[in-house]
C-alpha cells in the first residue's frame, strides 16, 4: 500500500509518499481501504516535533473515511465507513491508503454522504459534539458562545447548536469569514481584534455555555457567562495560559471543565453523519488535495489562509 510518512522531524519537505506493507488485521479489527483523510493542526506539531510521536517513520492522520475491504464483525465489504480514531489504528493514521480499525471505532456512512464530506466532518464534528452536548450539557432554549467560528470545531459546532435550537455567537477576524459563518446559522459575530468579546455579550445578558477554543481569551469566556454558566475549555489555539479574575469566576458560581482529547461515541457520530445525509448539516470544506501533496496542505494550513477542512484524497 502507499503512505505518507515522515522519518525526521522538520517542515512539510519532511513528508514522504512511499510504499509499505499492508496491515495485518487483529481479531477485534476491520480492514479499511482509506478514501480521504483531513489535514489537522496536530498533525503538523507532531509533524515538526512539538508532539514527538511514539516511532519514527510515522504516519499521520486522524480521521479516516473509506471502504471496508472484508466481511468482519459485522461491517460487510463494500460498506463505506467512518473513523476518527485513526491514530490508533494498524497500519498508520489516515495518510496510509490502508489501516486495520477495531470494529467499535467505526461509524457507518449513510447513502449520499461522499467520503470527502464525512472526514471533513470527522473529529472536529466528533469534537464539537462532545464539547455542546456530552460536556456542555447545551439545551435547546440556551445562549452559547464558540469561539474560534471559522476553525474545524468551530463550524461544526455552529451548526450542531444551531440544530439544538441553541442562539449561537462565534468569533471572527474578518468581514469575509463573518459572511461565511452568519451563513452557517450563527446569531451574532463578533470580531475579536476590534471588541470586547466578554463585554459585547454581557450587555446581552450572557451566554450559559461557553465552547472555548483559543485559552488565552478564558477571561473573556468568564466575563461572557451569565450567571451558573459552564465553559468547556477544549483547545488552547492562543497558547496554554491564561490570567484570570476568580473573584468572577466565583461569583457566578461558573464551571470551567476541560476537554481532554474530547470526541463523541461512535453512535453519536452516526448521527452527525446522518445530519450530512440530511442536508442539516454541512462540513465547510477550504481544500481538496491528493494524497500526494500533502506537504502542500500542511504548508496551507500552516498559513491561516484556510476557512474549514483540507481534505486529502486517496486516489
Amino acid at each position: 500500500m502507499k503512505a505518507v510518512r515522515f522519518a525526521r522531524y522538520g517542515g512539510p519537505e519532511v513528508l514522504e509518499f512511499q510504499e509499505v506493507e499492508d496491515p495485518t488485521p487483529a481479531a477485534d479489527q476491520v480492514l479499511i481501504e482509506v478514501k480521504a483523510t483531513t489535514v489537522n493542526r496536530l498533525d503538523l506539531f507532531q509533524r515538526d516535533g512539538n508532539r514527538p510521536v511514539p516511532h519514527l517513520p510515522f504516519t499521520p492522520g486522524l480521521e479516516a473515511a473509506g471502504i471496508v475491504l472484508a466481511d468482519a464483525h459485522g461491517f460487510h465489504a463494500g460498506e463505506h465507513v467512518l473513523t476518527t480514531r485513526a491514530a490508533e489504528a494498524t497500519g498508520g493514521g489516515g495518510y496510509a491508503s490502508k489501516i486495520a480499525v477495531p470494529a467499535d471505532h467505526l461509524a457507518r456512512l449513510p447513502a449520499g454522504v461522499r467520503f470527502e464530506e464525512a472526514a471533513a466532518a470527522g473529529l472536529a464534528a466528533s469534537t464539537a459534539w462532545g464539547s455542546l452536548f456530552d460536556l456542555g450539557k447545551l439545551q435547546a432554549d440556551e445562549r452559547v458562545l464558540i469561539w474560534a467560528g471559522s476553525s474545524g470545531v468551530g463550524t461544526a459546532a455552529i451548526q450542531l447548536a444551531k440544530q439544538q435550537g441553541a442562539w449561537v455567537a462565534t468569533t471572527a477576524s474578518s468581514t469575509e469569514r463573518a459572511e461565511e459563518l452568519r451563513k452557517l446559522g450563527a446569531n451574532l459575530i463578533i470580531n475579536h481584534q476590534q471588541q470586547d468579546v466578554g463585554a459585547e455579550l454581557q450587555k446581552l445578558g450572557g451566554v450559559q455555555l461557553v465552547i472555548e477554543l483559543v485559552g488565552s481569551t478564558l477571561q473573556q469566556s468568564i466575563t461572557a457567562c451569565a450567571p451558573n454558566g459552564r465553559i468547556v475549555l477544549i483547545g488552547n489555539l492562543g497558547g496554554k495560559e491564561s490570567t484570570v479574575d476568580t473573584q468572577t469566576w466565583r461569583l457566578k458560581r461558573l464551571t470551567v471543565i476541560g476537554g481532554g482529547q474530547l470526541r463523541a461515541a461512535p453512535r453519536d457520530e452516526q448521527n452527525i453523519l446522518q445530519l450530512i445525509a440530511d442536508k442539516a448539516f454541512t462540513p465547510l470544506i477550504a481544500r481538496v488535495l491528493p494524497i500526494e501533496q500533502a506537504a502542500q496542505a500542511h504548508a496551507l494550513l500552516a498559513s491561516g489562509q484556510v476557512q474549514g477542512k483540507i481534505v486529502l484524497r486517496h486516489t
